[in-house]
């Protein structure tokens, strides 16, 4: 087998590393979990031990794929030839790594998905289709609405973590565990409110810069305020901050299923970079 897993990051970063800063893009989301798997603790993103793993033709190549698991949630892939899919899902099953699914751009998540349903039966759902946007050129929202942007300080923490918890329940993962990411977050300077009339209405953070590329996550505005332009305006204004801070590769995930927002990144000067899969496997 041409994969290696282990349960520690020290090793996985440094078996790694130069593969996944090589594309910042395409491993933006592997980049910034283990970032704050170092930063927040193994147990960041749940109880169970985060499982890592790289992929090397032979034991003189350099590594050509990579992967991350933070259980419960799905394993994010990196590209990988259809050879690396295969041996992949041999692997987990002989080391009785039991991942609920994958979380990849689209031919990763469907090379693995097809090998591990060949392997195992059962069934192979489509949970989300995501789109990753890159931006070009910012174009501020016109007309803006009214209010202006300031930063996340610790007397919001508890409204943060009321709006984090929120986001994850709209999207579907879990809740946050904790507010160490909120705390990291104020600490960092990486978050955003736009507030009006001395009431913050909607906030936008972001990745710390990482291979010289930040991604903007997560966007939220309460529902009852939502239809008004605070969301174009909050990610605009973390957009140029991040900018100014001297990081030019901004990214952006969307959900494809909501076109409202597809559409709102792109007038703010989003353009497509591809398309992501979170496939979810059912036993049979």
């Amino acid at each position: 087998m041409a994969w290696t897993t282990t349960q520690d990051l020290a090793d996985f970063e440094g078996a790694t590393g130069a593969f996944l800063r090589s594309r910042p893009a395409a491993h933006t989301v592997l980049l910034s979990v283990t970032s704050s798997l170092r930063s927040l603790g193994a147990d960041a993103y749940g109880a169970g031990a985060p499982a890592f793993g790289w992929w090397r033709r032979s034991g003189q190549d350099p590594v050509g794929a990579a992967f991350v698991w933070t259980p419960p949630r799905t394993a994010l892939l990196s590209p990988m030839p259809d050879e690396a899919a295969g041996e992949l899902v041999e692997t987990l099953a002989a080391e009785r790594i039991g991942i609920p699914g994958v979380n990849a751009g689209r031919a990763a998540a469907e090379a693995v998905a097809g090998a591990w349903q060949r392997r195992h039966g059962g069934t192979v759902t489509t949970a989300e289709r995501l789109r990753l946007y890159r931006l070009d050129q910012l174009i501020e929202p016109s007309p803006a609405p009214p209010g202006t942007a300031r930063p996340a300080m610790p007397a919001d923490r508890d409204l943060l973590l009321a709006w984090f918890t929120a986001f994850a329940a709209e999207v579907g993962d879990p809740p946050p565990r904790d507010a160490r990411a909120v705390d990291a977050r104020i600490a960092g300077g990486r978050c955003l409110l736009w507030e009006t009339d001395g009431r913050p209405v909607a906030m936008a953070g972001h990745t710390p810069p990482l291979s010289g590329a930040a991604r903007v996550a997560p966007v939220y505005t309460p529902p009852e305020l939502r239809g008004r332009g605070y969301a174009g305006a909050v990610t605009a204004a973390v957009s140029r901050a991040v900018r100014a801070g001297g990081t030019q590769e901004l990214l952006l995930f969307t959900d494809l299923a909501n076109p409202t927002s597809n559409a709102l990144y792109q007038r703010l000067g989003y353009r497509p970079v591809e398309d992501h899969l979170v496939l979810e496997f059912g036993r049979g």
